[in-house]
């Protein structure tokens, strides 16, 4: 009988614990970017991009939730136009309400890390006094995503385009 009670006592919380419930959350950045490219004629492909400024994810989670209804309908092409503080997005669509185009814009926004540092380490006691993001796409491609740059040393100041990832583009 001592043993038949040493069992069960050492099985019953190994069942109990084998029926916990765990919620596990995923968060977005880790989740994996699929693009489909040839999906129809009338299939939309917008790529949202992982700034890492608050503002610029508003706008877009804003386009992205924007529901063209049937009032554009009998037109060629129509423009859609997002505004906000320091923030433009302008999108096009057909006249059967597919993505053509997007262009985005934003001013002063929060850089990402890896060109803050590349601008810093070609260009060293300079200050970045102005910035501007530029984020284009067409038919889900990106065609543009640069930032451009302002820095200052002293009384003289440069223009540069730096891509994300900290690529120096050009020097103006």
């Amino acid at each position: 009988m001592k043993k038949v009670m040493s069992i069960l006592l050492f099985v019953f919380p190994l069942l109990v614990l084998g029926q916990e419930k765990r919620d596990l959350e995923l968060s977005s950045d880790e989740l994996p970017t699929v693009v489909i490219k040839n999906a129809g004629d009338d299939f939309s492909v917008y790529l949202p991009d992982r700034n890492p400024d608050q503002k610029v994810r508003q706008l877009q989670d804003k386009f992205i939730g924007y529901n063209l209804g049937k009032n554009e309908e009998g037109f060629d092409e129509f423009l859609v136009l997002f505004e906000g503080e320091d923030a433009s997005l302008a999108a096009t669509y057909n006249e059967k309400g597919k993505l053509l185009r997007v262009v985005e814009k934003y001013e002063n926004v929060k850089l990402p890390r890896k060109v803050i540092f590349s601008v810093y380490k070609e260009y060293p006691d300079w200050v970045i006094v102005q910035d501007k993001f530029l984020y284009t796409q067409k038919d889900g491609d990106i065609l543009k995503k640069q930032y451009n740059l302002k820095i200052k040393k002293g009384k003289e100041t440069k223009k540069i385009v730096v891509k994300p990832n900290g690529d120096l583009i050009a020097d103006l």
